[in-house]
């Protein structure tokens, strides 16, 4: 462990940030969100670090920050610069999840998933994003369903993940939306970070 004694400050930390978050979107005051956003991913990341966490790890959950500073922004150039540092963050965490082996049945239903959203939310895109939010969906559905080889608390938290990007999606077709959209789509994604962070526990005792 790199350093120990603040791993569990950091992650209080991170926390008591998430929980301040969502409630300023519960009270629907953006401007405190602006500000909260952006500090989340960097304190579950310096857990990790403290933890002596895995560098693709941590490198996942700073792509991550990357694209929550970017969707902070309702610039469609922002948009897609946001998509491309969560797919760079994806791309850890395959990496990270290595090639063992994963359910066949699980697999199947993800790519179920895939296609049936896929084929919903297709039309009702932008033109200009279809065939980006399409190729980031299949890399997003590889992670959620990889992240299962290292045991059900990653695997949901993969499952948030696409689950939280799929309610961004729905937001962009312009889909009937759950009241207060933006709290769903935080709650499920902080749920799939701090989920996925604790593969630095279990990267090391799961075999290839």
């Amino acid at each position: 462990m790199r350093h120990a004694a603040a791993a569990t400050p950091l992650l209080v930390a991170f926390a008591l940030a998430g929980a301040l978050d969502l409630g300023l979107l519960l009270a629907g005051w953006h401007t405190g969100h602006l500000v909260t956003k952006p500090l989340l991913m960097p304190l579950l990341a310096g857990h990790v670090y403290a933890r002596g966490g895995p560098r693709l790890l941590i490198a996942a959950l700073l792509c991550g920050w990357g694209g929550d500073v970017f969707l902070l922004s309702g610039a469609d150039a922002a948009f897609l610069l946001g998509m491309g540092c969560f797919a760079a963050g994806h791309v850890c965490y395959l990496v990270l999840f290595g090639r063992g082996r994963t359910h066949a049945g699980l697999g199947a239903a993800y790519v179920i998933a895939l296609l049936v959203t896929i084929a919903g939310l297709w039309p009702d895109l932008p033109a200009g994003l279809r065939v980006p939010v399409a190729g980031y969906s299949l890399l997003l559905t590889a992670m959620a369903y990889r992240s299962s080889r290292l045991g059900p608390l990653v695997g949901v938290g993969g499952a948030l993940f696409l689950l939280s990007d799929t309610l961004i999606a729905t937001g962009v077709a312009d889909w009937p939306q759950l009241p207060r959209p933006d709290f769903w789509i935080m709650l499920t994604y902080l749920g799939a970070q701090a989920l996925l962070a604790q593969a630095y526990r279990e990267e090391s005792r799961t075999p290839s």
